[in-house]
């Protein structure tokens, strides 16, 4: 068991009755982020998140020669100058465990001239970067690799340019390795095609959002889809236009909040959920509603209402991963069994979390199998336990949502919150013990 402090998750003594905001999209807060930076001229962002992510991000970017400053809620960025004509000294870049620092970032070191050092966690070290080291190559990027293959810790010898053209890659693992490239494409000296020669491609969602913030800055950005089933993404080299942009809130992050409301048979509402988005987290309306929740928009927020039913659900997950946390600790409360596929690629993410769901989700008493590429979870009777977090903000809030129908349930380090939600603990209590209204005069 970790050594961390455990965090006795409470139990809910009544319905939850809430309006919850939560902060910027980590997502899209990367994404605008390293296109600022990758920008022609300084750019603007508002509400863009604050966590331990983007925070790694920030120092990234500065390290590359950025300059990010917040003032009055508007994170102020101004871009990489561009390269010396000799060799600058050596940069060092802590990813920490964040996926888009970590493959995000070396692409655009390739566009720094000299040596760029990336190392991180140590789980970090552990998820695979083949596929961004392999697009570096591919672009004639000279990597030393001084681990493991395919892993964390890395220089990328950058020589102040990107050449463009062709680009094959497997991103089987994570979309990431789609949106990394494609982010920093319009930096290249000329157009870039890019082509998934893996044999599957999750998170599609994720891969979309990158063209919508490549579009919004005003890259030419397109996907296609040939006769095969083969995708390919074409990005126009050119400038990347300074940036205005207002952060949508972490419609992933709202998911914890909206399974409360199923828990207790309550009532959560979340302001500000955009009309139209390319966030995964807009799926929680439908997978809810399957499950057995009330779903509804009024005004600018979603409202979910628990009915007192959890049913059992067979979901693809595949464009929206991330959520499988969160619907398979409601999987584990439901009244029949439940089966989540299309995430082998979850193996890969901030610890293996298929593995870390069947072995936390069996340990209090709901028997999970790990399948090729999911999980299938029966429900039985449940009981309190220790609930390892792994390191991984999302298998905490599952531990969370699990603790509030039972009792005795302690999560392990349930700081690791902190990576995309800061104060995910006082949101959480305050949503269960709001503060009274004070009497009108």
């Amino acid at each position: 068991m970790s050594s961390e402090v455990l965090w006795n998750a409470p139990v809910a003594d009544q319905p939850v009755d809430a309006l919850v905001r939560v902060p910027g999209s980590k997502s899209l807060t990367a994404r605008w982020m390293l296109l600022a930076a990758a920008a022609s001229e300084p750019s603007s962002l508002r509400g863009a998140l604050v966590s331990r992510d983007t925070r790694l991000m920030r120092d990234a970017l500065e390290r590359l020669g950025a300059a990010l400053e917040a003032r009055d809620g508007v994170l102020h960025v101004t871009p990489v100058p561009p390269p010396c004509e000799h060799p600058a000294e050596p940069v060092e870049i802590h990813t920490g465990l964040a996926g888009t620092v970590m493959r995000f970032v070396p692409i655009l070191a390739a566009l720094h001239h000299g040596d760029v050092h990336f190392t991180g966690d140590d789980a970090a070290l552990l998820r695979p970067m083949d596929a961004v080291i392999d697009a570096l190559r591919q672009q004639g990027v000279e990597v030393t690799e001084h681990g493991e293959p395919g892993r964390l810790p890395l220089t990328v010898h950058g020589t102040g340019r990107l050449p463009g053209g062709r680009i094959e890659i497997d991103a089987s693992a994570s979309s990431q390795f789609v949106s990394n490239v494609l982010l920093v494409a319009p930096r290249a000296e000329q157009d870039l095609e890019l082509v998934h020669v893996g044999e599957t491609l999750p998170s599609l969602p994720h891969i979309e959002m990158t063209l919508e913030t490549l579009r919004q800055a005003g890259v030419e950005a397109s996907h296609q889809l040939d006769d095969q089933g083969r995708h390919s993404w074409r990005v126009k080299a050119g400038p990347i236009r300074p940036l205005e942009v207002v952060v949508e809130p972490d419609l992933s992050n709202a998911g914890p909040f909206l399974a409360a409301a199923m828990v207790t048979s309550g009532t959560i509402a979340v302001d500000d959920w955009p009309e139209t988005t390319t966030q995964p987290g807009d799926a929680y309306r439908d997978l809810l509603a399957r499950m057995g929740a009330e779903v509804w928009r009024e005004d600018d927020s979603v409202c979910v209402r628990g009915t007192g039913t959890i049913r059992g659900i067979n979901a693809d997950m595949s464009e929206v991963g991330e959520l499988v946390p969160t619907i398979a600790a409601l999987c584990a409360l439901a009244d029949s069994p439940s089966r989540l596929t299309g995430v082998a690629h979850l193996r890969g993410h901030e610890t293996d979390r298929l593995k870390a769901l069947a072995t936390e989700l069996t340990k209090i008493g709901a028997p999970t199998e790990e399948l090729a590429d999911g999980l299938e979870i029966r429900p039985e009777q449940l009981h309190g336990a220790v609930f390892e977090s792994y390191e991984d903000h999302r298998m905490a809030t599952a531990g969370a949502i699990i603790g509030l129908q039972v009792p005795g349930v302690q999560v392990v380090d349930i700081g690791t919150t902190q990576k995309t939600l800061p104060d995910f603990v006082g949101m959480w209590l305050s949503m269960l013990h709001p503060e009274p209204a004070e009497d009108e005069e």
